[in-house]
Protein backbone atom coordinates (compact mmCIF):
# COMPACT_ATOMS: atom_id res chain seq x y z
CA UNK A 1 0.00 0.00 0.00
CA UNK A 2 3.24 2.39 0.64
CA UNK A 3 3.52 2.16 -3.09
CA UNK A 4 0.34 4.33 -3.55
CA UNK A 5 1.68 7.55 -1.52
CA UNK A 6 4.32 7.22 -4.34
CA UNK A 7 1.56 7.46 -7.18
CA UNK A 8 -0.86 9.57 -5.46
CA UNK A 9 1.41 12.22 -3.94
CA UNK A 10 3.56 12.89 -7.53
CA UNK A 11 0.06 13.37 -9.07
CA UNK A 12 -0.39 15.61 -6.15
CA UNK A 13 3.13 17.51 -6.31
CA UNK A 14 2.12 20.07 -9.30
CA UNK A 15 0.19 22.15 -6.91
CA UNK A 16 1.85 21.49 -3.63
CA UNK A 17 3.35 25.07 -3.14
CA UNK A 18 -0.18 27.08 -3.29
CA UNK A 19 -2.49 23.98 -1.42
CA UNK A 20 -4.91 26.31 -0.20
CA UNK A 21 -4.46 29.18 -2.93
CA UNK A 22 -6.91 28.59 -5.72
CA UNK A 23 -10.54 28.51 -3.68
CA UNK A 24 -13.26 28.89 -6.40
CA UNK A 25 -14.12 32.79 -7.71
CA UNK A 26 -17.05 34.69 -6.20
CA UNK A 27 -19.11 36.32 -8.08
CA UNK A 28 -22.00 37.86 -5.56
CA UNK A 29 -24.66 40.02 -7.63
CA UNK A 30 -26.95 42.13 -5.18
CA UNK A 31 -30.41 42.82 -6.34
CA UNK A 32 -31.86 47.38 -6.16
CA UNK A 33 -34.56 48.97 -6.98
CA UNK A 34 -35.09 49.98 -10.66
CA UNK A 35 -32.87 47.17 -11.78
CA UNK A 36 -30.06 48.96 -10.24
CA UNK A 37 -27.14 46.68 -8.88
CA UNK A 38 -24.01 46.42 -7.07
CA UNK A 39 -21.90 43.40 -8.35
CA UNK A 40 -18.65 42.08 -6.38
CA UNK A 41 -16.16 39.76 -7.94
CA UNK A 42 -13.89 37.75 -5.90
CA UNK A 43 -11.04 35.74 -7.76
CA UNK A 44 -7.67 34.17 -6.61
CA UNK A 45 -4.32 36.32 -7.32
CA UNK A 46 -2.35 32.87 -8.58
CA UNK A 47 -4.39 31.36 -11.56
CA UNK A 48 -3.23 28.05 -13.77
CA UNK A 49 -4.05 29.95 -17.41
CA UNK A 50 -3.02 33.20 -19.13
CA UNK A 51 -6.66 33.72 -19.93
CA UNK A 52 -8.10 36.09 -17.10
CA UNK A 53 -11.06 35.19 -15.33
CA UNK A 54 -14.05 37.56 -16.15
CA UNK A 55 -17.56 38.20 -15.09
CA UNK A 56 -20.24 37.83 -17.96
CA UNK A 57 -22.83 40.08 -18.00
CA UNK A 58 -25.75 40.47 -20.52
CA UNK A 59 -25.90 43.39 -23.52
CA UNK A 60 -27.82 46.17 -22.08
CA UNK A 61 -26.21 46.39 -18.54
CA UNK A 62 -24.22 49.63 -17.92
CA UNK A 63 -21.36 50.25 -15.53
CA UNK A 64 -22.04 53.27 -13.15
CA UNK A 65 -18.97 52.68 -11.16
CA UNK A 66 -15.63 50.93 -10.85
CA UNK A 67 -13.52 50.30 -8.17
CA UNK A 68 -9.79 49.44 -8.69
CA UNK A 69 -8.83 45.95 -8.07
CA UNK A 70 -7.66 45.38 -4.41
CA UNK A 71 -6.26 42.42 -2.82
CA UNK A 72 -7.70 40.90 -0.24
CA UNK A 73 -5.53 37.81 1.49
CA UNK A 74 -4.81 35.59 -1.57
CA UNK A 75 -7.34 36.84 -3.77
CA UNK A 76 -7.82 40.23 -5.66
CA UNK A 77 -11.27 42.04 -5.58
CA UNK A 78 -13.38 44.33 -7.82
CA UNK A 79 -16.53 46.23 -7.00
CA UNK A 80 -18.79 47.69 -9.19
CA UNK A 81 -22.47 49.52 -9.89
CA UNK A 82 -24.72 47.94 -13.13
CA UNK A 83 -27.38 50.12 -14.36
CA UNK A 84 -29.63 47.00 -16.21
CA UNK A 85 -32.93 49.19 -16.77
CA UNK A 86 -32.63 48.70 -20.41
CA UNK A 87 -33.62 45.09 -19.46
CA UNK A 88 -36.82 44.14 -19.19
CA UNK A 89 -36.81 42.10 -15.89
CA UNK A 90 -33.38 43.60 -15.19
CA UNK A 91 -30.90 40.69 -14.52
CA UNK A 92 -34.04 38.40 -14.20
CA UNK A 93 -34.01 35.71 -17.28
CA UNK A 94 -30.69 36.55 -18.06
CA UNK A 95 -27.76 34.98 -18.71
CA UNK A 96 -24.89 36.00 -16.32
CA UNK A 97 -21.60 33.46 -16.41
CA UNK A 98 -17.83 33.75 -16.13
CA UNK A 99 -15.26 33.42 -18.65
CA UNK A 100 -12.12 31.38 -18.92
CA UNK A 101 -13.84 28.79 -16.97
CA UNK A 102 -12.50 26.17 -19.22
CA UNK A 103 -8.87 27.73 -19.89
CA UNK A 104 -8.38 27.74 -16.10
CA UNK A 105 -9.76 24.38 -14.94
CA UNK A 106 -11.68 26.77 -12.13
CA UNK A 107 -14.56 27.00 -10.64
CA UNK A 108 -16.76 29.70 -9.66
CA UNK A 109 -19.72 30.19 -7.17
CA UNK A 110 -22.65 32.76 -8.28
CA UNK A 111 -24.66 34.31 -5.76
CA UNK A 112 -27.39 36.06 -6.67
CA UNK A 113 -29.17 38.44 -3.13
CA UNK A 114 -32.76 39.41 -4.30
CA UNK A 115 -34.37 42.67 -3.22
CA UNK A 116 -36.32 40.66 -0.66
CA UNK A 117 -33.22 39.14 0.86
CA UNK A 118 -33.27 36.06 -0.02
CA UNK A 119 -30.46 34.67 -2.30
CA UNK A 120 -29.68 32.02 -5.00
CA UNK A 121 -26.66 30.27 -5.47
CA UNK A 122 -25.41 28.75 -8.56
CA UNK A 123 -21.98 26.41 -8.83
CA UNK A 124 -19.94 27.09 -12.36
CA UNK A 125 -17.25 24.84 -13.91
CA UNK A 126 -15.40 24.24 -16.95
CA UNK A 127 -18.71 22.40 -18.95
CA UNK A 128 -21.32 25.02 -17.13
CA UNK A 129 -19.93 28.87 -17.51
CA UNK A 130 -23.26 30.60 -17.75
CA UNK A 131 -26.88 30.20 -16.27
CA UNK A 132 -29.68 31.92 -16.10
CA UNK A 133 -30.98 34.26 -12.95
CA UNK A 134 -34.26 32.76 -11.79
CA UNK A 135 -37.29 34.71 -10.47
CA UNK A 136 -36.90 33.40 -7.16
CA UNK A 137 -34.54 31.09 -5.18
CA UNK A 138 -35.14 27.34 -4.43
CA UNK A 139 -33.45 25.71 -1.31
CA UNK A 140 -32.49 22.47 -3.79
CA UNK A 141 -30.42 24.39 -5.62
CA UNK A 142 -28.44 26.08 -2.63
CA UNK A 143 -27.71 22.33 -1.27
CA UNK A 144 -26.81 20.94 -4.89
CA UNK A 145 -23.79 23.84 -5.60
CA UNK A 146 -22.85 23.85 -1.73
CA UNK A 147 -21.90 20.01 -2.74
CA UNK A 148 -20.38 20.39 -5.90
CA UNK A 149 -18.24 23.12 -4.11
CA UNK A 150 -16.94 20.95 -1.39
CA UNK A 151 -16.39 18.04 -3.11
CA UNK A 152 -14.23 20.35 -5.59
CA UNK A 153 -12.71 21.78 -2.66
CA UNK A 154 -11.60 18.16 -0.85
CA UNK A 155 -10.13 17.32 -4.71
CA UNK A 156 -8.27 20.48 -4.71
CA UNK A 157 -6.67 20.60 -1.84
CA UNK A 158 -3.18 18.03 -1.90
CA UNK A 159 -2.80 18.85 2.07
CA UNK A 160 -6.11 17.45 3.01
CA UNK A 161 -5.76 14.18 0.32
CA UNK A 162 -2.12 13.45 1.72
CA UNK A 163 -3.50 13.04 4.67
CA UNK A 164 -6.29 11.02 4.06
CA UNK A 165 -4.09 9.02 2.57
CA UNK A 166 -1.72 8.81 5.49
CA UNK A 167 -4.51 7.74 7.21
CA UNK A 168 -5.43 4.44 4.99
CA UNK A 169 -1.41 3.60 5.03
CA UNK A 170 -1.38 3.86 8.91
CA UNK A 171 -4.43 2.13 9.53
CA UNK A 172 -3.59 -1.80 8.13
CA UNK A 173 -7.36 -3.42 9.59
CA UNK A 174 -10.81 -2.26 7.44
CA UNK A 175 -13.01 -1.97 10.33
CA UNK A 176 -10.08 0.16 11.99
CA UNK A 177 -10.23 2.33 8.96
CA UNK A 178 -13.75 3.19 9.13
CA UNK A 179 -13.77 4.52 12.89
CA UNK A 180 -10.81 6.35 11.78
CA UNK A 181 -11.77 7.76 8.83
CA UNK A 182 -15.26 8.93 10.74
CA UNK A 183 -13.37 10.29 13.48
CA UNK A 184 -11.48 12.85 11.02
CA UNK A 185 -14.85 13.77 9.61
CA UNK A 186 -16.19 14.50 12.96
CA UNK A 187 -13.72 16.67 13.87
CA UNK A 188 -12.91 18.98 10.66
CA UNK A 189 -17.00 18.86 10.74
CA UNK A 190 -16.99 20.38 14.36
CA UNK A 191 -14.78 23.11 13.80
CA UNK A 192 -15.96 24.01 10.08
CA UNK A 193 -19.11 24.84 11.73
CA UNK A 194 -18.32 26.93 14.70
CA UNK A 195 -15.71 28.81 12.90
CA UNK A 196 -18.10 29.01 9.62
CA UNK A 197 -21.51 30.29 12.32
CA UNK A 198 -18.44 32.48 14.05
CA UNK A 199 -18.12 30.97 17.21
CA UNK A 200 -14.57 31.79 17.23
CA UNK A 201 -11.49 32.75 15.14
CA UNK A 202 -8.21 31.50 14.68
CA UNK A 203 -4.99 33.03 12.92
CA UNK A 204 -5.20 31.54 9.26
CA UNK A 205 -1.35 30.94 8.81
CA UNK A 206 -0.39 29.47 12.36
CA UNK A 207 -3.28 26.80 11.06
CA UNK A 208 -2.48 26.21 7.58
CA UNK A 209 1.14 25.80 8.96
CA UNK A 210 -0.20 23.26 11.65
CA UNK A 211 -2.29 21.26 8.95
CA UNK A 212 1.34 20.72 6.88
CA UNK A 213 3.08 19.64 10.32
CA UNK A 214 0.44 17.18 10.97
CA UNK A 215 1.29 15.61 7.17
CA UNK A 216 4.48 15.33 7.99
CA UNK A 217 4.11 14.14 11.71
CA UNK A 218 1.74 11.12 9.83
CA UNK A 219 4.54 10.30 7.47
CA UNK A 220 7.40 10.25 10.17
CA UNK A 221 4.59 7.80 12.08
CA UNK A 222 4.23 5.78 8.41
CA UNK A 223 7.83 5.12 8.09
CA UNK A 224 8.83 4.33 11.77
CA UNK A 225 9.42 0.69 12.04
CA UNK A 226 7.84 0.23 15.42
CA UNK A 227 4.40 0.92 16.09
CA UNK A 228 4.04 4.64 17.85
CA UNK A 229 1.15 5.88 19.83
CA UNK A 230 -0.06 7.26 16.74
CA UNK A 231 -0.38 3.70 15.25
CA UNK A 232 -2.22 2.17 18.38
CA UNK A 233 -4.61 5.37 18.55
CA UNK A 234 -5.54 6.58 15.06
CA UNK A 235 -9.12 7.50 15.55
CA UNK A 236 -7.64 9.45 18.19
CA UNK A 237 -5.00 11.59 15.74
CA UNK A 238 -7.60 11.57 13.26
CA UNK A 239 -9.69 13.44 15.39
CA UNK A 240 -7.53 16.16 16.85
CA UNK A 241 -5.71 16.69 13.37
CA UNK A 242 -9.29 16.76 11.87
CA UNK A 243 -10.31 19.82 14.17
CA UNK A 244 -7.21 21.60 12.40
CA UNK A 245 -8.38 21.00 8.66
CA UNK A 246 -11.65 21.47 9.61
CA UNK A 247 -10.28 25.07 10.20
CA UNK A 248 -8.89 25.10 6.46
CA UNK A 249 -12.05 24.02 4.92
CA UNK A 250 -14.12 27.11 6.77
CA UNK A 251 -11.39 29.04 5.20
CA UNK A 252 -12.45 28.11 1.69
CA UNK A 253 -16.08 28.51 2.60
CA UNK A 254 -15.33 31.52 4.12
CA UNK A 255 -13.85 32.88 0.57
CA UNK A 256 -17.35 32.22 -1.17
CA UNK A 257 -19.25 32.86 1.90
CA UNK A 258 -23.16 31.67 2.97
CA UNK A 259 -26.28 32.30 1.64
CA UNK A 260 -28.72 34.35 4.13
CA UNK A 261 -31.67 32.91 5.38
CA UNK A 262 -29.82 29.25 3.96
CA UNK A 263 -27.12 28.76 5.93
CA UNK A 264 -27.32 25.36 7.75
CA UNK A 265 -28.21 24.20 4.28
CA UNK A 266 -25.66 25.41 2.99
CA UNK A 267 -22.97 24.30 5.62
CA UNK A 268 -24.60 20.98 6.25
CA UNK A 269 -24.35 20.60 1.89
CA UNK A 270 -20.82 21.76 2.20
CA UNK A 271 -19.77 19.13 4.56
CA UNK A 272 -21.70 16.34 2.34
CA UNK A 273 -19.68 17.42 -0.42
CA UNK A 274 -16.48 17.19 1.68
CA UNK A 275 -17.40 13.76 2.48
CA UNK A 276 -18.17 12.33 -0.48
CA UNK A 277 -15.01 13.32 -2.09
CA UNK A 278 -13.02 11.78 0.86
CA UNK A 279 -14.66 8.88 0.26
CA UNK A 280 -14.28 8.87 -3.64
CA UNK A 281 -10.84 8.93 -3.03
CA UNK A 282 -10.13 6.50 0.10
CA UNK A 283 -11.67 4.30 -2.81
CA UNK A 284 -9.73 5.12 -5.59
CA UNK A 285 -6.91 4.34 -2.88
CA UNK A 286 -7.99 1.42 -2.40
CA UNK A 287 -9.15 -0.07 -5.71
CA UNK A 288 -5.21 1.10 -6.58
CA UNK A 289 -3.88 -1.38 -4.06
CA UNK A 290 -6.02 -4.11 -5.05
CA UNK A 291 -4.53 -3.61 -8.58
CA UNK A 292 -0.88 -3.52 -7.72
CA UNK A 293 -0.85 -6.20 -5.47
CA UNK A 294 -2.67 -8.02 -7.81
CA UNK A 295 -0.06 -7.08 -10.96
CA UNK A 296 2.85 -5.25 -9.78
CA UNK A 297 4.35 -6.93 -6.59
CA UNK A 298 7.62 -7.07 -7.89
CA UNK A 299 7.66 -3.43 -7.32
CA UNK A 300 6.63 -2.71 -3.96
CA UNK A 301 9.92 -2.71 -2.63
CA UNK A 302 11.34 -0.05 -4.79
CA UNK A 303 8.82 2.09 -4.42
CA UNK A 304 8.16 2.52 -0.58
CA UNK A 305 10.92 4.58 0.07
CA UNK A 306 9.60 6.98 -2.78
CA UNK A 307 6.62 6.67 -1.21
CA UNK A 308 7.25 8.01 2.20
CA UNK A 309 10.23 10.39 0.89
CA UNK A 310 7.82 12.07 -1.28
CA UNK A 311 4.74 12.53 1.45
CA UNK A 312 7.61 13.63 3.84
CA UNK A 313 9.15 15.75 1.55
CA UNK A 314 5.85 17.31 0.24
CA UNK A 315 4.55 18.31 4.02
CA UNK A 316 8.26 19.56 4.97
CA UNK A 317 8.03 22.02 1.84
CA UNK A 318 4.72 23.41 3.11
CA UNK A 319 5.86 23.68 6.85
CA UNK A 320 8.76 25.54 5.52
CA UNK A 321 7.03 27.97 3.10
CA UNK A 322 3.88 28.69 5.58
CA UNK A 323 6.11 29.01 8.66
CA UNK A 324 7.62 32.10 6.95
CA UNK A 325 4.36 33.33 6.40
CA UNK A 326 3.59 32.62 10.35
CA UNK A 327 6.68 34.91 11.29
CA UNK A 328 5.16 37.28 8.33
CA UNK A 329 7.73 36.91 5.63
Amino acid sequence: MRMLLAIFALVLVPNVAHAHRFAPSSLQIYEGESAQYEVLWKTPLQTTSNVPLRPALPEGCDIKQESEPQIEGTGVVKRWSLDCSSLAQGLIGALVGVDGLAQNQASAILIYSYLDGRSWQQVLNTEVDTVTVPSAPTAGGVFGSYIVMGAEHIWAGPDHLLFVLGLVLLVVRFRSLLVTVTSFTVGHSVTLAMVTLGVFDYPVALVEFLIALSIFVLALEVNAAKAGWFARFPWAVALGFGLLHGMGFAGALGEVGLPQGQVPVALLSFNIGIELGQIAFILLVLATGFLVRRYLTAWRTRLEPIAIYTMGGVAAMWCYERGFSVLGF
